[in-house]
C-alpha cells in the first residue's frame, strides 16, 4: 500500500481480523534512509488476545554496517492513529519520540486536534524504554498493560524485486515460488507498542494509519 510524502509520512490499514500490513521501501528521495521513511506497518492481534499490537518501522534496506551508526531522528515524532467508529478521522493517537537513547510514548490519548499538524500529549499515558543497540537482545519495557520497544530488527518484509521488474516490463508474467527475497540481510528501525485492547474501545473494527512528523 503507497504512502504520500510531503513532509510527513503515512501508512493506511483498517484492522477487521488479526493481522493487516502496509509496506512501501522505495520513495522520493527527500525521506529515503531517515527515520521519517516509514516501510512497513503492522497491527495485529497479541498472544494474549486481549491486546493489539502495532508495529512500525522505518529506514528501510540498512546493511548490517549501516545499522550500526543508524538512529532514530530526535526531531521525527512517530504517530500511530486510532479511528474507533469508522469515519477516518483519528480518535486516539499513540505518540513515539526518540531522546537521549531513550523512546518515549504518550497515549492511547484523544489527539489536541485532528489531521496533519500534532501537538505532543504528555499529559496522556507516559511509558519510555532505552533503544535496543544493534546486536544486543531486546529491551522491552512495561506499563499498565502495554509493552514497549524500539530499535534495530531484521526488516520482515519479503519482496522480489527483480521479478517484479521483469514483469512491470513485460519479460515475466508472475512472481516465481518461492522467489528471491531482495531484503534479506537488510534491517529496519522499528518501533512495537502492545495496547489492551479495553484502552481503545470502539465497535470491535479500528482504522489505523501511522505518521512520521518532523519538529517544526
Amino acid at each position: 500500500m503507497k504512502k504520500s510524502k510531503i513532509l510527513l509520512g503515512v501508512a493506511v490499514i483498517a484492522v477487521t481480523g488479526f493481522f493487516a500490513i502496509a509496506a512501501d521501501h522505495m520513495d522520493a528521495p527527500a525521506v529515503t534512509g531517515g527515520s521519517n521513511d516509514i516501510t512497513d506497518f503492522y497491527a495485529f492481534q497479541g498472544q494474549n488476545t486481549n491486546n493489539i499490537v502495532f508495529v512500525t518501522n522505518v529506514q528501510a534496506l540498512l546493511s548490517p554496517t549501516d545499522t550500526q551508526s543508524a538512529k532514530f531522528d530526535e526531531n521525527t515524532m512517530l504517530e500511530i492513529n486510532i479511528d474507533t467508529n469508522g469515519d477516518a478521522i483519528e480518535d486516539l493517537v499513540i505518540q513515539a519520540i526518540p531522546k537521549d537513547g531513550k523512546m518515549y510514548f504518550f497515549g492511547p490519548i484523544a489527539p489536541a486536534q485532528t489531521g496533519l499538524s500534532s501537538t505532543v500529549r504528555s499529559t496522556g499515558m507516559a511509558s519510555n524504554v532505552a533503544i535496543t543497540a544493534p546486536g544486543a537482545n531486546a529491551i522491552i519495557a512495561t506499563n499498565a498493560g502495554m509493552s514497549f520497544f524500539a530499535g534495530p530488527r531484521d526488516d520482515p518484509f519479503f519482496f522480489d524485486v527483480d521479478q517484479y521488474k521483469a514483469i512491470i516490463a513485460g519479460t515475466a508474467t508472475g512472481f516465481e515460488n518461492p522467489g528471491t527475497d531482495s531484503y534479506a540481510g537488510t534491517n529496519v528501525l522499528s518501533v512495537v507498542v502492545e495496547v489492551p485492547k479495553s484502552m481503545i474501545g470502539g465497535s470491535g473494527k479500528i482504522n489505523s494509519w501511522v505518521e512520521t512528523k518532523r519538529k517544526q
